[in-house]
């Protein structure tokens, strides 16, 4: 009689697992991998601007590093409040992490926001803007060498390092025409963004991994929380402080909150059912759409030339070679 119930329950795990593959299908579709990624790339984008005018409308010294840490802070802890209120609406239930969660979001939160974001203001404070966007661009390298070689997710191929190297030099076109670049190397500056890189690379890597037996928005939004929280907390004890307050300041960080719960919760959707090399490749476009907003928003007329188009073009190749071949399929992945 009890090996009857055990089988039974068996069942009906392996049929709500058939049932859960068959509902987020649509989640593993080229197309909607590549509609997914560009929003969330778009949204991402957006932020460059958005962040010059929100330190603008504050008063926010770009040398003021505590200051900033609090900022982004306060935006994470916003943004992980949304993510967990538009989850909970979605599953018709709040969103509260299991025993077994916890543990995952304090090591998520480390990586994806408290030490990348650590790493990249110091860093950035301490080399120029151009030479902290293409190490940045290289998460995507990184990403894929860790989930391939570290954790053994997908398979590391030829094609997957040419689209990528491809992709990579439309980011370092971008930002590198018309300015002139030095080759002096810091470890506070140019070697802080790099361990910004390689913490943002693993947290790729774990949100795929915690997202197996976990809500990936539950992951999102509570690691954001609980990193918003630390970073507030800790620029704040440094010295950060607010000068000015306007209502479309506030407006203006609500925005930035809305763009890291949003574009966040989408990315570890397509991160949870796609190889992390599909999805994370489309990183390189952050930069672009960026030049492409801030010529935009910020009037950087300048910006938007032929040799930006050309960047483009070569990061929308890059893309395509690492999501061209069939055996990318998910199912062929480890």
């Amino acid at each position: 009689m009890e090996e009857k119930k055990i089988n039974s329950d068996l069942d009906i795990i392996k049929n709500n697992d058939i049932s859960s593959k068959d509902r987020f299908d649509f989640l593993q579709k080229t197309a909607f991998v590549w509609i997914g990624a560009l929003i969330c790339c778009l949204l991402w984008g957006s932020a460059f601007p958005c962040i010059k005018l929100g330190y603008d409308w504050m008063s926010i010294n770009n040398n003021d590093t505590a200051t900033i840490i609090m900022y982004a802070g306060c935006r994470f802890t916003l943004a992980g409040i949304l993510a967990i209120v538009f989850g909970s609406f979605l599953n018709k239930k709040l969103l509260i992490p299991g025993k077994s969660a916890i543990p995952k979001i304090i090591n998520l939160s480390l990586f994806q926001t408290i030490l990348q974001y650590f790493f990249f203001y110091i860093g950035l404070a301490h080399t120029s803007g151009v030479k902290a966007s293409i190490i940045e661009g290289m998460n995507v390298f990184i990403a894929i060498f860790v989930a391939s070689i570290l954790f053994k997710q997908e398979t590391l191929t030829g094609r997957k390092v040419f689209g990528s190297i491809i992709g990579f030099a439309g980011v370092v076109l971008v930002n590198v025409l018309g300015q002139s670049v030095d080759i002096s190397i810091s470890f506070w500056g140019e070697g802080f963004i790099l361990l910004s890189v390689i913490a943002y690379a693993f947290s790729s890597v774990f949100i795929k991994h915690y997202s197996k037996l976990e809500n990936p928005v539950m992951l999102s939004g509570w690691q954001f929380l609980f990193g918003g929280i630390v970073m507030t907390i800790a620029g704040f004890v440094f010295g950060g402080h607010f000068e000015s307050v306007s209502v479309k300041s506030i407006l203006m960080l609500i925005y930035l909150a809305f763009i890291s719960a949003a574009a966040y919760s989408l990315w570890s959707l397509l991160l949870k059912y796609n190889p992390v090399s599909k999805v994370t490749v489309f990183g390189f476009m952050n930069p672009v759409f960026g030049v492409i907003l801030s010529s935009v928003l910020l009037n950087e007329k300048d910006m938007l030339n032929a040799g930006a188009i050309f960047s483009l073009v070569l990061v929308c190749l890059g893309i395509y070679i690492v999501n061209s071949n069939k055996k990318n399929n998910p199912s062929h992945e480890k």
